[in-house]
């Protein structure tokens, strides 16, 4: 079975090193053997278990259902369990996508009553923020779409 450094996966697949390490420390990738010198040798199949984690999270996916879904397909399990795991997926981007839905509408309207001349003492978007005067759409944005810090 040949094996391949680190770096030879990394360029191979276009996935950082360090990346590739945090996976291995994560399990989505199965420990690899070392060489006498203590390098890491991947086995073949690593490039492509790195391109499936990459295109899974493009669609969203969170590295633990990535674990999830490279168990399903280690395993060989039943399809539908991997239907089921991307249905709540697309459930959850639905509801997301509802979310930034009434962000974009809230925020129009207050563009809208916004003539933008004056001094912000009489700005509606700053007394909306301030004072919650559009309605908590405005202010109290869902939960899957804040920002993260």
């Amino acid at each position: 079975m040949p094996k391949a450094t680190i770096g030879q996966i990394a360029r191979a697949s276009g996935v950082a090193v360090e990346t590739i390490r945090y996976y291995e420390r994560a399990g989505l990738l199965p420990a690899p053997a070392r060489s006498t010198g203590g390098y890491r040798l991947f086995p073949d199949g690593t490039v492509a278990r790195l391109h499936f984690i990459q295109r899974a999270k493009r669609l969203g996916f969170t590295l633990d259902e990535v674990q999830r879904l490279l168990s399903l397909a280690d395993n060989r399990a039943a399809s539908s369990a991997v239907r089921a795991l991307a249905a709540e997926k697309l459930k959850g981007i639905e509801g997301r996508l509802r979310d930034l839905q009434r962000m974009r509408d809230a925020l129009a309207a207050l563009i809208s009553d916004c003539d933008g001349q004056g001094s912000t003492a009489a700005c509606p978007i700053i007394h909306a923020l301030a004072d919650n005067a559009h309605g908590t759409a405005v202010v109290d944005a869902p939960e899957a779409t804040r920002p993260r810090t």
